[in-house]
């Protein structure tokens, strides 16, 4: 048998050893037997210097290695395809701080100083009476504070909440979209919905609507889209409460205006088949390899 099959002989063994491991002190004993100080491959690494120059020395005509290629997350990848469908229908993309003031966060969206999600078992509270955003609605106000309808625009970016368990993450990626004009109704926030859920996931999802509560906006409801045979929860939607219009300085009886928002992380975990939401920021990059 020649060097080579000599070394690969060498490698079945080595790898059919440690695959028989079965404990700890196992491995360890195969390890020591083929990469310890006396090991069969360690007995082989000082055999390199009795070979002539000639075996010994690098080929550099063999073809080098290339790197691993790339990818862009999925939920980066997931966030742009949401952003250049709104682009299609005339909304710009706002942004915002993620440190916010409690008045963009909950008061300015009617969010009671009593309300739960203002507990600090829901919020994470900074000083200075600021928190981490719990969801891209302060863009909302932001964007409209000083400015005269109609408009239209979408707000993604990353939030925050004191949540987490086998379905939620602590943080976690929402987009929500507004839209203000003088004649703006729920039917058309649910055509504009239906139409982006085809765009993302195509024409044959369903949408559900099921009443809901939200103090920003009335009516309002909650939306789940078809998923493995069943539903996943989605976002919610309504129309925008007069008297958020009225904290940005809009008059409410001239102009209405629907918002809606959902997770994209679920968006993404239903386009790529990631199964749980934990999958996606704990550093396993074979969540990118199928993107490369």
């Amino acid at each position: 048998m020649g060097a080579e099959g000599e070394l690969a002989a060498l490698v079945a063994e080595a790898r059919a050893a440690f695959a028989a491991a079965a404990t700890l002190q196992e491995l360890r004993e195969v390890r020591a037997r083929f990469l310890g100080r006396k090991g069969s491959v360690s007995t082989r690494l000082r055999a390199i210097g009795a070979l002539p120059p000639g075996e010994r020395a690098l080929d550099v005509t063999l073809p080098g290695v290339a790197p691993a290629r790339g990818a862009l997350h999925p939920v980066t990848r997931v966030e742009r395809d949401m952003a250049e469908f709104f682009a299609g229908l005339g909304f710009s993309v706002e942004e915002g701080p993620e440190v916010e003031t409690e008045w963009h966060c909950f008061d300015a969206l009617r969010i009671a100083a009593d309300h739960p999600s203002r507990d600090s078992h829901d919020t994470f509270f900074v000083s200075g009476g600021h928190v981490l955003r719990t969801h891209t609605s302060p863009v909302q106000i932001r964007a409209m504070t000083g400015r005269t309808p109609p408009f239209r625009f979408i707000a993604p970016g990353r939030v925050f909440r004191v949540d987490f368990d086998a379905t939620h993450s602590p943080f976690f990626h929402q987009i929500e979209g507004f839209m203000v004009d003088e004649r703006v109704s729920f039917g058309d926030m649910k055509g504009v919905l239906y139409a982006f859920a085809r765009h993302l996931m195509g024409p044959e999802v369903r949408l559900r609507f099921r009443a809901h509560f939200f103090p920003f906006t009335e009516p309002s409801a909650e939306f789940d889209f078809s998923w493995h045979g069943g539903w996943l929860e989605w976002g919610g939607c309504g129309m925008i409460h007069p008297g958020v219009l009225e904290n940005c300085g809009i008059d409410a009886t001239r102009w209405q205006g629907f918002a809606f928002g959902m997770t994209i992380d679920r968006t993404a975990m239903q386009r790529f088949g990631i199964p749980n939401i934990h999958r996606m920021f704990d550093g396993d990059v074979r969540v990118l390899e199928p993107l490369a």
